[in-house]
């Protein structure tokens, strides 16, 4: 049985207001999917693009993901320089790529952060005072606790790894339950993260590089004129650093075609998150960095012993850029249906 995702957004800018709300769903057809200001003809489109479906491709150290027989991204959950499960080379449907390359090409892509950014990830600075966004801790993957397997047209599958401080002791399990779909205007990246302490409680504590992050495509970023738009109508890396907000977009082009990526995180069962975002290429939703994202007092989360902490995240890859808000907009309706794809 399907979850629920309780996020609520709503905005209201550029003459439009988008309102999302908790829909229980199990992945609809395309064509049943009702959009903000679909027009008459859709339903013929829809058809056409109902008989695509995302394949995937199992391999010892991780998980491709293809439509067609063209790729669009990959979960790596064995890496001997990145100590944690992440995803990379995140491509639109149209085959634009929206996250930087991994390894970043030298003369092409900024280099910093080769070890950090890899694509799409979660990460933690600090839990019990280990660091697991800096490789110092790592997550070790374990096993898949529901084996890879095609649904609804998408991918479904639940992974659980080793929390490994920096001294070599484990100190807890994160679960990621991952449902990857496609939607209209292009597709998704569902995840819950299950936090379970081990012998001793968990504190999650106060960084900046704390959260569900991505790094976008040197193209994209918004020192080659891409643009950052949050879900209160807020533009700009420095603008929205900081800020509270439901959602982030990070879209450009890239020699003639639009795209760009956003994130949603869930402020359940903590709060809204706060955005470390940066015209370099980084977004990153933080429900953790009250301080350290200038927002009040120092924030520590503590997880006791036997109890568990879910936290649910959502990426939404699209080709649409900054000159097409209101299509992106139209693309997030149907998130409307995040949720857990547990039993």
């Amino acid at each position: 049985m399907a979850r629920l995702f309780p996020i609520v957004i709503a905005t209201s800018f550029i003459g439009a207001t988008c309102i999302i709300g908790n829909i229980l769903g199990q992945g609809k057809v395309l064509g049943q999917e009702k959009v903000l200001g679909q027009e008459k003809g859709a339903e013929e489109k829809d058809t056409k693009s109902s008989t695509k479906a995302i394949d995937f491709a199992l391999k010892e150290d991780r998980l491709i993901f293809s439509v067609e027989g063209k790729s669009i991204g990959e979960y790596v959950f064995r890496d001997e320089k990145i100590l944690r499960p992440y995803f990379s080379s995140l491509k639109t449907l149209g085959g634009t790529q929206v996250t930087r390359n991994h390894p970043p090409v030298a003369g092409t892509d900024a280099t910093d952060h080769d070890s950090m950014h890899p694509g799409l990830w979660l990460a933690f600075g600090d839990i019990n005072g280990h660091d697991f966004w800096r490789n110092k801790g790592s997550i070790r993957h374990t096993r898949f606790i529901v084996s890879p397997r095609a649904e609804n047209r998408g991918v479904l599958f639940t992974s659980e790894s080793s929390l490994i401080g920096s001294d070599g002791e484990g100190i807890g399990m994160l679960v990621l339950d991952v449902s990857i779909g496609l939607r209209e205007t292009g597709w998704t990246l569902l995840l819950e993260a299950i936090l379970q302490p081990g012998a001793s409680d968990l504190i999650l504590g106060d960084q900046e590089e704390m959260g569900f992050g991505a790094r976008v495509a040197t193209p994209l970023t918004e020192k080659k004129g891409g643009r950052i738009l949050n879900s209160r109508g807020i533009t700009g890396a420095s603008k929205t650093w900081g800020q509270p907000a439901d959602w982030c977009d990070y879209s450009g082009s890239f020699e003639g075609k639009e795209a760009g990526i956003t994130l949603f995180a869930s402020p359940k069962p903590l709060r809204q998150s706060w955005w470390h975002n940066r015209d370099y290429g980084l977004i990153v939703a933080n429900p953790f960095g009250r301080k350290s994202m200038k927002q009040g007092e120092p924030n520590q989360t503590r997880v006791a012993k036997g109890e568990e902490l879910r936290l649910k995240f959502g990426a939404f890859i699209h080709d649409q850029g900054v000159s097409n808000t209101q299509k992106i907009l139209q693309g997030i309706v149907p998130l409307s249906d995040l949720r857990s794809t547990t039993p």
